[in-house]
C-alpha cells in the first residue's frame, strides 16, 4: 500500500486525563517495527472497561499513564507489516487482541490456561515491545490501552496480538468478539463448562451477561435465571435464553442469593458474575448449591477485594475466575467468527446503537445510563493519507 513505511495521520479519540471526555484529535501512527502489524480499524465497540479505565482510574481500575487512546474491542484490515512478520499480509481482515497468544510459551502449550504473557507487562502499561507507543499527538507520545487502541483509525499491534479472520466476515459485527461476547460466552462454555440439564444464574445483563446466557442455552441448561436491577433488560435476556428474570429490588427483606436459593430449592449448579462488583461476586457464589456448585467471575475489576465466608467454600463450592472467557485468543477467535458466520452464534442482537467516532462520548453515556448493550463505532474512511517517512 502507498502508506507502507510512512507515518499515517488519522483521527483518534484521545483521553488527555482521567475523568474528562475524550477529544477527537489528529494523531500520527508510526510504521510497524519488527514483529508488529499496522491495521486500519474499521469498527470498534465500546466496552465498560474502556469507561472504567477513564472514569474510575485509580479506584476500580489501575491508574494508567495519560494521554491514552482507549478501545480494545475492534476489527480492521492489515495496512502493512513490520520485519519478521510471517502470519499476516496487507489486506487481511483481523481482530486485535488485548490478550496475546504466542503459541510457544508454556502457558500457550498448556490446556489449563489461556494467559499468555508475551509482551504482557508492556501492553498493560500502554506500550509495545520496545517500551514505546506507535501513536503520537501534538508532539508527545500517546499510550495504547492494553496495547490495542481501537479508538484510532489506525493502530499498531504485536503480531502475537492479532487474529486473522474470514475475509467475508462483517467487521462491524465481529468486532464484538474482541472482548465482551467472547468473555461471557466462554465463561459459560469454556470456564464453567455448564452441563446439559443444569441450573444457572447470570448476574448482570450487559453484553458479557447476555453472552453467558447464550452459552448456557447452547449447552441446554434447563433453567437460566437472569439477575439485574434494570428490568428493561429482561426482554433481551429472554431472547438470549433466560427462563427467569429477577430484579433484586423487587425482593425487599431478602438478599438476592436467598431469592435464588429459594427459587431453585438449594441453589443453582452454576453462577456467573458478569458485573465486576465484589458484592455481587459474593452474591453469585452464595447462590450456588452446596456440594458441587460452581461460581465463575467474569466481571472486571483490578483493585477491589472480594470477601467470602470460608464456610461457603468448605461446603463444596468452587470459585473460579476467567479472563477473555478462557479462549486462547489468536487460535480461538477465528473459530468464534466462523461460528457466527454459520449462524451458530449471535452478534447482531447485541448491537443497540451505531455511531461515528465523533460521537464516542455519547456511546459512553448510553452505556452508563443502561440504554445500550453494545454501541459500534464506525471509524470512517477519511484522513488516512501518509504524512512523512520516519527518520
Amino acid at each position: 500500500m502507498a502508506t507502507a513505511g510512512k507515518v499515517i495521520r488519522c483521527k483518534a479519540a484521545v483521553a488527555w486525563e482521567p475523568r474528562k471526555p475524550l477529544s477527537i484529535e489528529d494523531v500520527d501512527v508510526a510504521p510497524p517495527k519488527a514483529h508488529e502489524v499496522r491495521i486500519k480499524v474499521v469498527a470498534t465497540s465500546v466496552c465498560h472497561t474502556d469507561w472504567q479505565c477513564l472514569y474510575e482510574a485509580g479506584n476500580a481500575s489501575n491508574l494508567r499513564p495519560f494521554p491514552l487512546v482507549l478501545g480494545h474491542e475492534g476489527a480492521g484490515v492489515v495496512e502493512s507489516v513490520g520485519p519478521e512478520v510471517t502470519k499476516f499480509a496487507p489486506g487481511d481482515k483481523v481482530i486485535p487482541l488485548f490478550l496475546p497468544c504466542c503459541g510457544k510459551c508454556d502457558r500457550c502449550k498448556s490446556d489449563k490456561t489461556n494467559l499468555c504473557k508475551k509482551n504482557w507487562e508492556n501492553m498493560q502499561a500502554g506500550v509495545l515491545a520496545d517500551g514505546t507507543s506507535r501513536i503520537s499527538c501534538r508532539g508527545q507520545q500517546v499510550y495504547q490501552f492494553l496495547g490495542v487502541s481501537s479508538f484510532s483509525q489506525y493502530t499498531v499491534l504485536p503480531d502475537t496480538s492479532l487474529a486473522k479472520i474470514d475475509a467475508a466476515a462483517p467487521l462491524d459485527k465481529v468486532c464484538l468478539l474482541g472482548c465482551g461476547v467472547s468473555t461471557g460466552y466462554g465463561a459459560a462454555v469454556q470456564t464453567a463448562k455448564v452441563e446439559n440439564g443444569s441450573s444457572c444464574a447470570v448476574f448482570g445483563l450487559g453484553a458479557v451477561g447476555l453472552a453467558a446466557i447464550m452459552g448456557c442455552k447452547e449447552v441446554m441448561a434447563s433453567r437460566i435465571i437472569a439477575v439485574d436491577i434494570n428490568p428493561e433488560k429482561f426482554e433481551k435476556a429472554k431472547e438470549f435464553g433466560a427462563t427467569d428474570c429477577v430484579n433484586p429490588r423487587d425482593h425487599t427483606g431478602k438478599t438476592i442469593q436467598q431469592v435464588v436459593v429459594e427459587m431453585t430449592d438449594g441453589g443453582v449448579d452454576y453462577a456467573l458474575e458478569c458485573v465486576g462488583s465484589p458484592v455481587i461476586m459474593r452474591n453469585a457464589l452464595e447462590s450456588t448449591r452446596e456440594a458441587g456448585g460452581t461460581c465463575v467471575i467474569a466481571g472486571w475489576t483490578e483493585t477491589e477485594t472480594m470477601s467470602v465466608p470460608v464456610i461457603k467454600i468448605l461446603m463444596g463450592r468452587t470459585l473460579k475466575g476467567t479472563y477473555f472467557g478462557g479462549w486462547k485468543s489468536a487460535e480461538d477467535v477465528p473459530k468464534l467468527v466462523e461460528k457466527y458466520m454459520q449462524k451458530k452464534l449471535k452478534l447482531d442482537e447485541f448491537i443497540t446503537h451505531s455511531l461515528s467516532l465523533a460521537k464516542i462520548n455519547d456511546a459512553f453515556q448510553l452505556l452508563v445510563n443502561g440504554e445500550s448493550i453494545r454501541t459500534v463505532i464506525s471509524l470512517g474512511e477519511e484522513t488516512d493519507k501518509p504524512e512523512r517517512t520516519p527518520a
